[in-house]
């Protein structure tokens, strides 16, 4: 947390230093106004990509969890339980938490108190999204939430993954996603990212999508 928290202040980002069921958050807001955090946690496998002074050890690992707000705290708090099958943890300053055995992103964190339908826009989340290890397990995760009551899509190809989606009674959209076929099935790890992939039904819009790319660039910036 203290290398975070000195490169946070070499940039002149703002944050704040909370506690939340025993856990220090260094809380955020990206340039666009989405509310993010930092979160020390042992569990979980160590980032493998060291780049421009943040070594394996500071490196963020993934996703920790997420906070949800809900216009129907109540039903969603049931489907995290009884659906999903998430433990709830205990209610702390406004939050009641809820873990799952996952090493990594195990975490939510459901604000207590009804809120009112969001808006769509920048700063905001469009929806959440669980794992499913393959289109098998992904199949029993449709059938589940089905019969317990929920309007599940049909499965959607996105190329690089299969998707379900369903609206829960808070409103809020949660999506069960596969890993594979993965992201190296159309291109391989060390030539990855010099082309722009396409979905085949995307191919014939190639040249407007490209020429509306902004280019991309990994910057260097010296070390704390």
């Amino acid at each position: 947390m203290d290398f975070w928290k000195k490169r946070f202040e070499k940039f002149s980002v703002s944050y704040e230093e909370t506690t939340r069921f025993g856990q220090t958050h260094l809380q955020f807001e990206d340039p666009h106004g989405l509310q993010l955090s930092l979160v020390e946690q042992e569990s979980g496998r160590n980032s493998q990509w060291p780049f421009n002074g943040i070594s394996e050890i500071e490196a963020i690992k993934g996703f920790s969890g997420a906070t949800l707000l809900s216009i129907n705290v109540k039903e969603t708090a049931t489907l995290l339980e009884e659906t999903m099958g998430f433990e709830r943890v205990g209610e702390q300053d406004g939050f009641i938490r809820f873990s799952s055995n996952a090493a990594i992103g195990g975490t939510i964190d459901l604000y207590a108190d009804n809120v009112g339908t969001g808006r769509l826009g920048a700063g905001t989340v469009h929806h959440i999204a669980y794992r499913a290890k393959d289109d098998d397990e992904q199949v029993e995760w449709q059938k589940h939430v089905a019969n317990a009551g929920y309007q599940v899509t049909p499965v959607q190809d996105r190329q690089y993954f299969n998707a379900i989606y369903f609206r829960e009674r808070g409103q809020l959209l949660f999506e069960i996603a596969t890993d594979p076929p993965g992201f190296a099935h159309d291109e391989s790890y060390k030539t990855m990212g010099e082309q722009l992939k396409l979905p085949e039904w995307y191919e014939s819009d190639r040249d407007k999508i490209e020429a509306n790319l902004r280019p991309a660039e990994v910057r260097t910036i010296n070390h704390l």
